[in-house]
């Protein structure tokens, strides 16, 4: 049985799509460090590669040409400089090559980004990396983004192994974490830390999630700041902006996201107003998304914008004295429910993975609510537990 880390569900990189544009873009990087660990990083040699299936169909419009560009070219979709990414691009058209340690590997991104509208039998989701030296020495790889940022290699064993038993609470099933938190009269961020526990310390674990959260935040910041058009042809108007600075007309004023909570948090909202600010959260983070923009996939892109406006939400509305501590504890519960839908739904599909249409059907659709509202029944029950010490049902 596989672990599923908090830190699987919650992946900083860039938008638009987790399955079309994260995951090709680890691929591409993977590859890349195949080729450069296998000695095929020569001068003359060629990358090429081959989008199938709906990273075919739909690739151009999700940036998969971009991102398996920009895998290949070495860039890490968590760190790179977002404003850099369109200079970067142009530069290799321009090049017609990829500078890898002083080598230039010929690519050209028009030529040899080759879309092919078969569907390869594993996965709606494949592709293909190639590297060819001038003496004819082939390095070929296919991969399958599954969803969610996650990538299989084929011909690799990606059965999940016993990891999961070597932690101290190994969970496959909801009612598993209940009965834990039940005997341990603990709760469920409890349950799921001591198993993060098991593969790094405490610091070092709550420094990343705060790391997430800042990433989440920051993009609901930014979204909420920015006017003008998305990229692309339909040249689609942004929103949150508008939509915010008609509720908050000093929006415009604040520099730092930090004393812009601050100041949301001194309004006395209507009820209606208060769901409009959600909506419009979650819109932000999308619209930062549609950008290629940085994000949190949790679970995927697509619903990247949903876990952070709940957060909000919970910091504007609901408790305007919450702090880190109430952060941490959501990020724990709600990773903990998305990787229970994770590998349940692993279980479900018939080739080991569901296709990306049913991930993003069942996984995607009924993991974000519920992930959320694990996390707020959570904090609306602070007290947690019963008169005996055991958390009650509600607790989840």
């Amino acid at each position: 049985m596989e672990f599923v880390s908090v830190f699987d569900m919650f992946k900083i990189g860039v938008g638009p799509s987790s399955s079309h544009t994260l995951g090709p873009w680890k691929a591409g990087g993977q590859f890349r460090n195949h080729c450069i660990n296998s000695g095929r990083i020569v001068l003359g040699a060629r990358f090429k590669v081959t989008l199938y299936g709906s990273l075919s169909l739909t690739g151009k419009g999700h940036a998969t040409d971009l991102a398996v560009t920009m895998g290949l070219a070495g860039y890490d979709p968590e760190t790179v400089d977002t404003a850099a990414i369109e200079q970067i691009i142009n530069s290799i058209n321009e090049d017609k090559a990829i500078d890898i340690n002083g080598i230039k590997v010929s690519f050209d991104p028009i030529n040899d980004v080759v879309f092919e509208r078969e569907f390869l039998p594993f996965h709606a989701n494949g592709l293909t990396f190639t590297i060819e030296t001038p003496e004819h020495d082939v390095l070929s790889e296919t991969y399958y983004s599954i969803g969610g940022g996650f990538i299989l290699q084929e011909g690799k064993d990606n059965v999940a192994n016993d990891a999961l038993y070597n932690h101290p609470f190994p969970i496959q099933k909801a009612d598993e974490l209940l009965q834990y938190c039940r005997n341990q009269g603990k709760r469920i961020s409890e349950i799921v830390m001591s198993n993060e526990l098991h593969d790094r310390d405490e610091h070092a674990i709550n420094d990343r999630l705060l790391k997430i959260w800042d990433v989440m935040f920051d993009s609901i910041f930014k979204g909420c700041q920015t006017q003008g058009t998305l990229p692309g042809v339909l040249k689609v108007k942004r929103r949150a902006h508008d939509i915010i600075k008609s509720m908050m007309p000093d929006l415009d004023h604040y520099s730092t996201k930090e004393a812009w909570l601050e100041a949301i948090r001194k309004l006395n909202p209507s009820f209606q107003e208060i769901i409009k600010w959600t909506g419009t959260f979650a819109m932000a983070v999308n619209e930062v998304n549609a950008s290629l923009g940085r994000v949190v996939t949790s679970p995927t892109n697509g619903s990247a914008g949903v876990i952070p406006a709940v957060i909000m939400y919970y910091l504007c509305f609901v408790n305007k004295e919450a702090q880190d501590q109430e952060i941490l504890q959501f990020m724990l519960t709600s990773g903990e429910i998305g990787s229970i839908f994770k590998k349940r739904f692993y279980n479900f599909s018939s080739n080991g993975w569901l296709s990306s249409r049913d991930w993003c059907f069942f996984g995607n659709g009924g993991c974000r609510p519920c992930r959320t509202h694990g996390w707020y029944t959570r904090t609306m029950y602070h007290s947690s537990r019963n008169h005996n010490g055991t958390p009650p049902r509600h607790d989840l």
